[in-house]
């Protein structure tokens, strides 16, 4: 990977026979909303409400399905206080929550509160 993916439900879908949206997803929406220089830096894909999330399932190996997910690129930061996991040998971020807490540490964005 050239640039960071974050893997994001997309703003909504059908579950539940009703229209949702998720909430943690929602958050970073609203994060990328308030800092659109940074949108160049990662790509965005999105996945299915739906389990296995094929493209994160493939990435970082069964049971990692988590939206949103932020997998990180080869050579990008790693000097951050936000949880880093790995996987299938990749390093990513799988709340809504740390990657606030990255994008702050990377970027210089405001940083979510009581982290």
């Amino acid at each position: 990977m050239d640039k960071d993916t974050l893997f994001i439900l997309p703003p909504g879908f059908m579950d539940n026979g009703r229209r949702e949206y998720c909430p943690e997803c929602a958050e970073l929406w609203g994060l990328l909303s308030y800092y659109p220089a940074y949108m160049p830096y990662f790509d965005i894909q999105h996945v299915g409400i739906t389990h296995p999330r094929t493209p994160l399932t493939t990435l970082l190996g069964p049971g990692n399905h988590n939206a949103p997910t932020l997998a990180l690129a080869t050579d990008s930061p790693r000097e951050t206080e936000a949880e880093i996991k790995h996987a299938n040998g990749h390093a990513y971020i799988d709340s809504a929550r740390q990657i606030g807490v990255y994008f702050s540490d990377r970027f210089g964005t405001a940083r979510p509160r009581g982290t």
